[in-house]
């Protein structure tokens, strides 16, 4: 995400505690959360797909997802 949404979701922030706002802005700020959550979410799996976990032999494993679990 570029620095000016980023600047954007601060900036209804700071309006929303000062004054409020508008459905427009609220519709936004919603928008642009979303969007940030998106890419956050898509980074941290990129990140986990590259992740080794090295076994006592020495050799190096992907890190696997857990089964479900029943709850």
């Amino acid at each position: 995400m570029d620095k000016g949404k980023i600047d954007r979701i601060n900036e209804l922030a700071r309006l929303k505690k000062e004054r409020g706002l508008t459905d427009d802005e609220t519709r936004e700020q919603a928008l642009l959360r979303r969007e940030y959550i998106d890419e956050f979410k898509a980074n941290v799996h990129a990140t986990l797909k590259n992740v080794r976990i090295q076994q006592e032999d020495g050799t190096l494993q992907p890190l696997r997802p857990k089964e479900d679990r029943e709850r």
